[in-house]
C-alpha cells in the first residue's frame, strides 16, 4: 500500500511539472515579468501598519499604489518606500493632493503656490523612481447617494442620479463653473506640470469623473465622454508624461453616454501606451443608477477587460478599487481586498495563458 501511494504521489508530481510545457508553444508570461500587468493595492499612508503590510505581502502583492496626503517631503517618501522594501513592495503610483484644492482646480487665490508644492512631489517621484503619479479633475464632486446591501449581501456604494438630483445636490460655491471656467483651470494646471513631469520621468495618470455626469453642484465636469480625453490629450500637445488612470467601474457607470465603450478606449489608449495605470472595478448597470460590486458581479465580464488590456501589451498596474465590505470586514476590508486580489490573479493568470 505504501509503495503504491508512493508511486501515486511521484506521478502526480511529475504531472504537475509537466504542466507548464502543455501550454502551447509560446513563452509563459510569469506575474512578475516586468512585461506584465503589475497588481497593485492603494494605499493612504495615514494608519498604514506593518500588520497591513505584512498582509499585503502575504497575498503577493508586489506593487503599491501609495497616497501621500498634501505634505509628505522627499525624506518621509523615501523613508516609505524603504519600508515596502522590507515587504516586497515597490511603489508603483503616487498621489499628493495638492492639485485638488479647490485654489488649484477653481484658478483662485493659492493656486501657483499649490502647483510648487506639486511640481516638488513629482521631482521627488523621479528622484525615487516612482513611475506615475495619479490625479482627477473633479471640484465639488459627489461621489455617493447611499451605501447599501447588494443583492448578494455585502454592502456597497450606490450612486442614483433621481436621487442626487431631488434629495443632494445644491449649489457648491457662490457662482456657477462653466466648462470653460475648468478647462481654463486644467489646461493652467498641465502647462505648469507637464514640463517637471517629463523632466523627472514621472507619468501624469487622469482619473475620468465618478460619476460620470455633465455638471453638479453648479460645477461642470470634462472628463464624463471620450471627447474629453481627447480634448485633453491635445492640451498635453504628444507630451510623453500624459496618459489615463483608466477607471473601468466609473467608464462603466457612464454606459453608452461615454462615447467609446471599455473596450474601445483600452484598443485606442492602450494600444498608444496611453494607459498607466488601471482602477478594476465593476457595477450592477449603468446610469441613472449603479451599485459598485465585486469584479465577478457586475454586469461586465471582467476577464474580457483584462484580456484586452493584454492584448495591446499594457504593462501598468491593476488596483482593486471603492471596495466592498464584507460581514464583519472593517478598517482596510481584508477579506474583500483578498477577494479581489485573487480574483485578479486568476483572471490575468488566464489571460496570460491565452494572449500570451
Amino acid at each position: 500500500m505504501l509503495s503504491r501511494r508512493l508511486f501515486t504521489l511521484s506521478s502526480s508530481a511529475a504531472l504537475f511539472a509537466q504542466r507548464p510545457n502543455q501550454r502551447g508553444p509560446g513563452r509563459k508570461i510569469d506575474e512578475y515579468d516586468p512585461a506584465n500587468i503589475k497588481i497593485s493595492h492603494r494605499m493612504p499612508i495615514k494608519g498604514l501598519s506593518d500588520d497591513d503590510l505584512l498582509f499585503l505581502q502575504q497575498l503577493g502583492l508586489r506593487h503599491a499604489r501609495i497616497e501621500f496626503g498634501s505634505d509628505a517631503s522627499y525624506d518621509f517618501m523615501k523613508a516609505t518606500q524603504t519600508r515596502l522594501r522590507r515587504y516586497g513592495m515597490e511603489i508603483f503610483s503616487a498621489v499628493d493632493y495638492n492639485y485638488r484644492e479647490l485654489d488649484v482646480q477653481l484658478g483662485r487665490g493659492r493656486r501657483d503656490e499649490l502647483i510648487e508644492k506639486y511640481c516638488r512631489f513629482l521631482t521627488d517621484c523621479g528622484r525615487l523612481n516612482i513611475p506615475v503619479a495619479n490625479y482627477d479633475w473633479h471640484p465639488a464632486n459627489t461621489y455617493t447617494t447611499a451605501t447599501i446591501p447588494s443583492p448578494r449581501g455585502y454592502k456597497a456604494r450606490e450612486f442614483s442620479e433621481p436621487d442626487f438630483r431631488a434629495k443632494v445636490e445644491k449649489p457648491a460655491f457662490d457662482r456657477e463653473y462653466s466648462a470653460d471656467d475648468i478647462w481654463a483651470t486644467y489646461t493652467y494646471f498641465m502647462k505648469a506640470v507637464l514640463p517637471v513631469a517629463e523632466k523627472a520621468g514621472v507619468k501624469l495618470a487622469l482619473h475620468p469623473d465618478d460619476p460620470p455626469l455633465a455638471k453638479m453642484n453648479g460645477v461642470a465636469k470634462l472628463f464624463v465622454h471620450a471627447d474629453g480625453y481627447a480634448r485633453a490629450e491635445k492640451i498635453a500637445a504628444g507630451s510623453p508624461a500624459w496618459g489615463l488612470t483608466f477607471c473601468i467601474g466609473t467608464w462603466m457607470e457612464g454606459g453608452s453616454r461615454m462615447g467609446k465603450d471599455v473596450f474601445e478606449m483600452i484598443a485606442d489608449y492602450g494600444r498608444r501606451n496611453k494607459i498607466f495605470d488601471v482602477h478594476f472595478r465593476n457595477v450592477s448597470s449603468p446610469l441613472p443608477r449603479f451599485v459598485e460590486t465585486f469584479p465577478d458581479d457586475g454586469y461586465v465580464d471582467m476577464y474580457q477587460v483584462l484580456k484586452a488590456l493584454r492584448q495591446v501589451k499594457f504593462n501598468g498596474s491593476i488596483v482593486p478599487d471603492h471596495v466592498p465590505e464584507f460581514a464583519g470586514d472593517t478598517g482596510m476590508r481584508r477579506a474583500g481586498v483578498a477577494y479581489c486580489i485573487a480574483s485578479m490573479r486568476g483572471l490575468l493568470r488566464r489571460a496570460n495563458e491565452e494572449v500570451g
